[in-house]
């Protein structure tokens, strides 16, 4: 436990709050307080460009817990195994499945000690269920597989969340692999949610990215349709398919916009 301790330590020096991160944008356009000014600006500057980017936080949590639920009460998923999990903010993975099933398991994999450091502190189990927290590179499957794995039962269907991780892996073949290796570690039932940034719904959007690249040592992927459907090749995509993600499932309650949001989201079922 000390060495973990002090490995934790040694990656939160390494925290660069000069230039954004994905994680803490993600916190500012929530209107949370968990950022710094290099993420505030490269917000704004984006936000400039394509109005969009201001709607971006609230329609991916909707769709976010929207997923869940399904997952939960349509798919009948009791583990998930949230990549790139962001910073704690209300209706996390746990808080949604739990709160329908506290048996619900999930496990939070980030290689971000900010992230981390955030969801420790505040993301709890309930007594009846699990919360498990990994330090893992998202491209390291076998690693993330065998972290996880003390908290899941992998011989039991898993839901693979995957919300804006897919924008960062920047080559089209390895990202598809990736996605591969995932579902390869889960029985037949095991489910893929995924929401990623699109390349052909508002070319504005373009423009932002562009911005974000040129300070984050994070760059985007945009993709547009085509491409992101390629990635959930061999699996049965759920109705109403691949669609720029407010499109998905609507409920009652879930904020409206007056322009379209430009992120593609889907549920997909591994046969």
């Amino acid at each position: 436990m000390a060495d973990d301790d002090g490995e934790r330590r040694a990656k939160a020096a390494l925290v660069d709050t000069s230039v954004p991160n994905p994680a803490r944008v993600g916190d500012y356009l929530y209107g949370g307080r968990n950022n710094f000014e290099a993420d505030r600006k490269v917000a704004r500057a984006m936000i400039a460009v394509a109005p969009s980017v201001a709607m971006i936080a609230s329609a991916a949590r909707a769709f976010h817990q929207r997923a869940v639920r399904y997952l939960v009460a349509r798919a009948g998923v009791r583990q998930f195994l949230d990549i790139g999990t962001g910073l704690a903010t209300a209706g996390n993975t746990h808080e949604v499945a739990q709160s329908m099933d506290p048996q619900c398991r999930i496990v939070y994999a980030d290689s971000d000690p900010v992230v981390l450091a955030h969801a420790r502190a505040l993301m709890r189990s309930t007594p009846e269920g699990a919360i498990g927290y990994l330090d893992a590179c998202a491209e390291d499957t076998r690693e993330m597989m065998a972290g996880a794995s003390a908290t899941l039962d992998f011989g039991q269907p898993v839901a693979f969340m995957l919300m804006s991780t897919l924008g960062f892996m920047p080559d089209l073949a390895a990202t598809g692999a990736f996605v591969r290796a995932l579902l390869d570690a889960g029985p037949s039932g095991s489910h893929l949610a995924l929401y990623h940034h699109a390349s052909d719904l508002d070319p504005a959007f373009r423009l932002a990215a562009t911005r974000w690249n040129r300070h984050s040592p994070k760059p985007v992927t945009l993709r547009s349709r085509d491409e992101v459907a390629g990635l959930l090749a061999g699996l049965d995509v759920l109705p109403p398919g691949l669609v720029p993600f407010c499109e998905w499932r609507p409920e009652p309650g879930d904020p409206c916009f007056d322009r379209v949001v430009p992120f593609y989201g889907a549920v997909a079922r591994k046969p």
